[in-house]
C-alpha cells in the first residue's frame, strides 16, 4: 500500500466515522435527546457524542466496522478509561458536577449502516 492509499483509506475511514456518529446522533435525537457536544475533546480524551435528557448525560462512544462483533472488539480498555477521565472533566463543567447523573453508551454501527445501541456498556471504575 502506497503512501497515497493509505492517505486516501484513512479519509475514508474518517468520513465513514463522521456518518456513522451522524446516524447515531440523530437516532438519539429521535428518542428526545438533546445533543450537547460532538467529538469533545478533553485532557484525558475524546468522547463522540455528548448527550442530555431530563435523566442526565449520555456519553456515546460510537464504533464502525465491517459487522458488530468488529466493531466491539475495537474498544479497549484503556480507551474505555480514556472516554472516563474525560468525562469526569466534562461533568466538572456542569451545575452538578460528579453528582450529574450520567451514563456511558456504545453504539455499534455496521458496514450496511445498521445500528445497535448497548446502554450502560462500561462505566468508572
Amino acid at each position: 500500500m502506497t503512501g497515497t492509499d493509505r492517505t486516501h483509506s484513512g479519509a475514508m475511514a474518517h468520513h465513514a466515522g463522521i456518518a456513522a456518529e451522524n446516524r447515531i446522533a440523530q437516532d438519539y435525537e429521535r428518542r428526545g435527546f438533546t445533543l450537547a457536544r460532538r467529538r469533545w475533546r478533553g485532557k484525558g480524551g475524546e468522547i463522540d457524542l455528548i448527550l442530555r435528557d431530563a435523566a442526565g448525560i449520555v456519553f456515546v462512544e460510537v464504533k464502525q466496522a465491517r459487522d458488530f462483533d468488529r466493531a466491539a472488539a475495537s474498544l479497549s480498555s484503556s480507551q474505555m478509561q480514556r472516554i472516563c477521565l474525560a468525562a469526569e472533566e466534562f461533568l466538572g463543567t456542569e451545575p452538578a458536577g460528579s453528582l450529574t447523573p450520567a451514563r456511558f453508551d456504545v453504539a455499534l454501527v455496521d458496514g450496511q449502516g445498521r445500528t445497535r445501541i448497548i446502554e450502560n456498556a462500561f462505566g468508572y471504575g
